[in-house]
């Protein structure tokens, strides 16, 4: 029997309609393409997977069905909801929404650094919950969105922890999976994630998860703007080997 090629954890971020751009196009997904990228996954008979299915088959405790697949959505933009949403709906598949515990209902002022570039809204606590209510997964992205692995020990739990603290608030249920902003993140973070009570953590190394992947560093598959459907096929069917960072990981974790 083959080894199996694992699970696709998808990164997206904002969907909507953007103009043409060179910089920052993992950050972006146009609203018809991802109704096509949705559209194929169903039409190819892809098993989209929510996160607590895909962490039972990397443990083990089920088997990975053929062609898996994770949506991931980072930051919890206002526009998942306008755009994203009605299309996962219409398809029947879960998703993850990753949200800035501290930034509800703000702006995303972080894109301010980029002259020009238009900053998007944040879900507030109240289209949070109506997303819950819609079977939407609701994940921890930290609570100011800050690079992990470039703070201290107090700072670390503090954004985790009190991340998740918010989140619960404002769900009134446990949230138990969390995000790395920036894909920044230690060995200590790591330790922390665990701590706080995250089963989870998804990052931004590259390559497809696996049972070699410890379930708090998940490498996941980057969406870009100028991906079409051949594209985006390369990466769910072809993009599976760990790239040197992923491979360094695991290599790390296992020694313990």
């Amino acid at each position: 029997m083959s080894e199996s090629p694992g699970i696709s954890i998808l990164m997206y971020h904002q969907v909507g309609a953007f103009a043409p751009m060179a910089a920052h196009r993992a950050n972006y997904c146009d609203h018809r393409q991802f109704a096509h990228q949705m559209g194929f996954l169903d039409l190819l008979g892809y098993s989209v997977l929510g996160l607590d299915e895909a962490l039972a088959c990397l443990s083990g405790e089920r088997p990975t069905p053929p062609r898996a697949v994770v949506l991931t959505f980072d930051d919890a933009y206002d526009n998942f909801a306008d755009h994203a949403l009605p299309v996962l709906q219409r398809h029947g598949f879960p998703s993850v929404l990753y949200a800035i515990g501290g930034w509800l209902g703000r702006s995303a002022e972080w894109f301010g650094k980029d002259p020009g570039r238009p900053i998007p809204t944040l879900m507030s606590g109240e289209r949070l919950r109506a997303m819950r209510a819609a079977g939407v997964t609701v994940g921890s992205h930290t609570l100011e969105h800050v690079k992990l692995a470039e703070v201290g020990r107090e700072t670390k739990m503090r954004e985790l922890s009190e991340s998740r603290s918010v989140l619960e608030d404002v769900l009134g249920e446990p949230v138990e999976h969390l995000c790395y902003p920036f894909g920044s993140f230690d060995r200590e973070t790591v330790e922390l994630a665990a701590e706080a009570g995250y089963r989870s953590a998804t990052t931004c190394l590259r390559g497809a998860a696996t049972a070699l992947d410890h379930p708090l560093v998940l490498p996941r598959k980057a969406i870009s703007y100028g991906d079409n459907l051949i594209g985006y096929w390369w990466k769910l069917a072809i993009k599976n080997a760990p790239k040197p960072a992923l491979a360094e990981w695991r290599a790390t974790l296992s020694r313990g």
